[in-house]
C-alpha cells in the first residue's frame, strides 16, 4: 500500500487499535498517528503506549478514548481533584507539573511549526516560566446556578454537555472564592429566590461571579440575573452584608438573553463599593465588575515583567497598548515611556484605566473602541508609536489592526498571547512585512490546564 492510499484510509467510530502518544495537543489531549492519521486521545500522555477506541472520525483528524494503557508514562500522577474527570475545568492534573511546563513549551513550538516557515533551529523559544505553588491561584470564579433536586447548585458544565457539575470546592480557585460561593448558595436556598432554568428561560439568578484582591483581601460579588428586579433583593443584600463581611463590593448584572455569555450590558450597584482593589508589584488597580484583569496575580507579575523586558523602553518612546483592559500592561511599562495610549471595547474598563493611570502618575490616555478604529486616528493626528503592545482575545488580532501596525511601522511589537495558534498566524503576517522574532517566552498562567500564555518580542 502506498503513502497516498494509507493517508486516504477512513477510520470508523468504535474501531480499536494500538497507538503511541507523541506529544500534547493544544487542548491537553495526547496526539498520536495511526496510518498517517492524526489521533487525539483525551487523558493520554507523551510516551505512553495505549489501545484506543475511536469516538469521532473525520477526514482531517480522529478523536479516541483510552481502552487500555500498555505503557504508562513516568510523568503520570493521580489527579488530586475528586471531580477532575467530570468537571473539565482542568486538563492536566494527571501529569507531573514540571512535565506540563515542557508540554506547554512544545504546544507553542508546534503552533509556530504549523503556521510559520520557521524551523526548530530558528525558533527563539524559551522554557516555560512556572509557579512555585500551582494551586489556589485564580482570583475570579464564574459559576452557573441551577436547581438540582430542589437544591441550589453552582458549578461548571461537564465537558461537551449542559450537565452542571456542582463545585463545592476547587483546587485552582482562591479559597475565599470557594467559601463565598458556598454561603451565597445557602442564602439563595434559604430565601427561595428563583434560580434560572436554561431550557425554559425563566427564573432569576443565572450566575454567581466572585473576584478577590489577593493583596487587598477585598471580595467582589456579582449576581448575574435574567431580570433587573428579583425576589427578596433587599433581604438578600442584608444577608450578604451580615454573613459575608469580606464582600466589600456587591453588584448585579442583567443578562436577559438566551446566550452562553456570562455578562449582559447593564450592571447595577447593590451594596458596598463599586470596585475592589488589587495590587501588582508597586501598582494598585481598581476593578469594576466587568473589567478584564489577569486571573493569576502571581504569574501576571512575571508575564508583565517579560513584556517590559521585550518593550525595552528608554523614556523616549510612544507606546500603544491595544486591548488594554484596565491599563495594566501599558501602565506596568509606562513609567519608562514618553506617552501611552490604549483602547478597549468595555467602557467600564476604560474608566478604570483612566483612573488607574492618574493614580499611578502615568502619562496615558484611553479611548473606548477597537484598536483597529483608534490606531489610524492617532496616526492621522501625528502620534507615531515606537512600540505597540497587543494582548488580544483568543481569536487573535483583528486583520485591520495588523494592517495598522504595518502602516505605523513601530520599531518593536510586543505580542502577549493566550492562544499559540492565533499568535503564530498573526506573527506570520507581520514577518511577511519585515518583522523578525527576537524572543518567545511562554508563561504558565493557568497551571493544570492546557492553556499557555506567552510574550513574543518582534523588531523591524
Amino acid at each position: 500500500m502506498n503513502d497516498k492510499e494509507q493517508s486516504s484510509i477512513q477510520l470508523t467510530k468504535g474501531q480499536r487499535f494500538p497507538l503511541t502518544i507523541k506529544r500534547l495537543g493544544i487542548n491537553g489531549e495526547g496526539v498520536g498517528y495511526f496510518k498517517k492519521k492524526v489521533v487525539f486521545v483525551k487523558g493520554a500522555l507523551p510516551g505512553e503506549e495505549v489501545v484506543v477506541e475511536v469516538t469521532k472520525a473525520s477526514q482531517r483528524f480522529t478523536e479516541a478514548k483510552i481502552r487500555k494503557l500498555r505503557k504508562t508514562s513516568q510523568e503520570r500522577q493521580a489527579p488530586p481533584c475528586p471531580i477532575y474527570n467530570e468537571c473539565g475545568g482542568c486538563q492536566l492534573q494527571h501529569m507531573d507539573y514540571a512535565a506540563t511546563l515542557r508540554g506547554k513549551k512544545d504546544i507553542v513550538a508546534q503552533a509556530f511549526y504549523r503556521y510559520t516557515k520557521l524551523s526548530e533551529e530558528k525558533l527563539p523559544l524559551n522554557d516555560t516560566i512556572g509557579m512555585d505553588n500551582p494551586w489556589f491561584y485564580r482570583n475570579k470564579s464564574q459559576l452557573q446556578t441551577r436547581k438540582t433536586n430542589g437544591t441550589v447548585a453552582a458549578g461548571l458544565y461537564k465537558e461537551g454537555t449542559h450537565e452542571l457539575i456542582d463545585l463545592s470546592e476547587c483546587l485552582v480557585q482562591h479559597k475565599e472564592l470557594n467559601a463565598v460561593t458556598q454561603v451565597v448558595k445557602t442564602i439563595l436556598q434559604d430565601l427561595s429566590i428563583p434560580i434560572y432554568d436554561e431550557k425554559k428561560h425563566n427564573g432569576q439568578v443565572r450566575t454567581i461571579v466572585t473576584r478577590v484582591g489577593f493583596e487587598s483581601g477585598q471580595v467582589q460579588l456579582v449576581l448575574v440575573t435574567r431580570t433587573k428586579e428579583f425576589a427578596k433583593k433587599e433581604l438578600l443584600i442584608e444577608k450578604v452584608r451580615k454573613k459575608l463581611p469580606q464582600v466589600t463590593s456587591f453588584m448585579q448584572n442583567i443578562n436577559h438573553e438566551r446566550t452562553s455569555l456570562i455578562f449582559g450590558e447593564n450592571t447595577h450597584h447593590l451594596d458596598g463599593e463599586e470596585t475592589i482593589n488589587e495590587r501588582l508589584g508597586e501598582f494598585a488597580f481598581d476593578l469594576s465588575a466587568r473589567a478584564f484583569f489577569q486571573l493569576n496575580p502571581a504569574q501576571t507579575v512575571k508575564l508583565y515583567n517579560e513584556a517590559k523586558k521585550a518593550a525595552k523602553l528608554t523614556g523616549k518612546e510612544n507606546v500603544i497598548d491595544a486591548y488594554c483592559g484596565v491599563g495594566t500592561i501599558g501602565q506596568w511599562v509606562g513609567k519608562n515611556a514618553k506617552e501611552v495610549r490604549g483602547m478597549d471595547t468595555t467602557k467600564e474598563a476604560i474608566a478604570d484605566a483612566r483612573k488607574n493611570a492618574k493614580q499611578h502618575g502615568i502619562r496615558a490616555s484611553y479611548e473606548v473602541g477597537t484598536a483597529e478604529k483608534w490606531m489610524p486616528v492617532w496616526l492621522k493626528e501625528g502620534f507615531k508609536p515606537d512600540v505597540v503592545i497587543v494582548d488580544p482575545p483568543r481569536s487573535g488580532c483583528d486583520g485591520k489592526l495588523l494592517q495598522s501596525i504595518v502602516k505605523a511601522k513601530p520599531k518593536r511589537v510586543v505580542y502577549v498571547s493566550c492562544n499559540p495558534s492565533t499568535l503564530a498566524k498573526d506573527i506570520e503576517q507581520l514577518m511577511k512585512k519585515g518583522y523578525k522574532i527576537k524572543n518567545i517566552q511562554p508563561v504558565d498562567m493557568f497551571p493544570w490546564t492546557a492553556q499557555v500564555e506567552s510574550v513574543t518580542e518582534l523588531t523591524l
